[in-house]
């Protein structure tokens, strides 16, 4: 089960020691991690100890619960709010509406009504921790299998499985980054009949794809994929001048490579 931690700031201590005495903080979820007298001291605490919950009063010296919730809220969104108000300062305390405050608590305080609040504060933040954690979880995923969903838009295309109007939104959808103008696009193949006898021939053909990423990546800013096979190279060009420069280069490669697996 997880613990959540709450800061209580009033300036009168004895109704701070009545709270963290009357209710089963534990019981509940919760840990009392400290208390304040003041904002100036609270938004120290906070600052060092970032809690979950922050239950304030209003008025107070140095720096009223308003202004720490400002100052909270900015600082550290995530943070849930109760304000502790007494009946002539309800309206004032409803002002603060903006800063998102999870309930307003009246003066003096009832340990069978703060009790309820926090049990659903519990299943509030548990809900959200939970909520966070499978957002976290698919967007790892999502990360992971960010390299074959690119390969795959790169096969649909030079396919011409992927409709123009369509291509935008994978590219952002993808976080594919071209400049172009202009393309071409380059095949490499590996023949595994002219492969050494003690070499595996899909190692080379990985070896000869890392090669050709290395060699002709960051001149041409080249995307590369796995394609039948093949390894397959889009190469960015910035005139249809460079396409005989492009031409010159990729000949001199597959000297290299065949050099070098004989």
């Amino acid at each position: 089960m997880d613990i959540y931690t709450v800061l209580l700031v009033d300036d009168e201590e004895e109704v701070i020691q009545v709270i963290m005495k009357k209710i089963n903080w534990e019981g509940l979820g919760f840990s009392v991690i400290g208390y304040a007298c003041n904002g100036v001291k609270a938004l120290e605490l906070v600052e060092e100890y970032q809690p979950d919950v922050v239950i304030t009063d209003i008025k107070m010296p140095y720096m009223d619960g308003i202004e720490l919730s400002n100052h909270i809220k900015a600082e550290f969104p995530m943070t849930k709010l109760l304000f502790f108000t007494g009946f002539d300062e309800f309206e004032y305390a409803r002002e603060a509406i903006h800063l998102e405050v999870e309930e307003y608590i009246l003066k003096p305080v009832n340990s069978r009504e703060l009790t309820d609040i926090f049990s659903k504060l519990k299943t509030k933040l548990d809900q959200e921790i939970s909520e966070k954690q499978n957002a976290e979880i698919l967007q790892k995923y999502y990360m992971e299998s960010l390299p074959i969903l690119q390969a795959n838009f790169y096969s649909g295309l030079i396919e011409g499985r992927i409709q123009k109007d369509e291509i935008s939104r994978y590219l952002s959808d993808y976080q594919i980054s071209v400049a172009g103008p202009y393309f071409c696009c380059l095949v490499i193949h590996t023949s595994k009949s002219q492969v050494p006898e003690k070499l595996n021939p899909l190692l080379v053909s990985a070896s000869v794809q890392k090669q050709a990423k290395e060699r002709l990546g960051e001149k041409w800013q080249v995307k590369c994929f796995p394609y039948l096979g093949n390894t397959v190279l889009i190469a960015q060009l910035k005139s249809e001048q460079e396409i005989s420069e492009l031409t010159d280069e990729c000949d001199r490669f597959c000297r290299y490579i065949r050099r070098r697996s004989i």
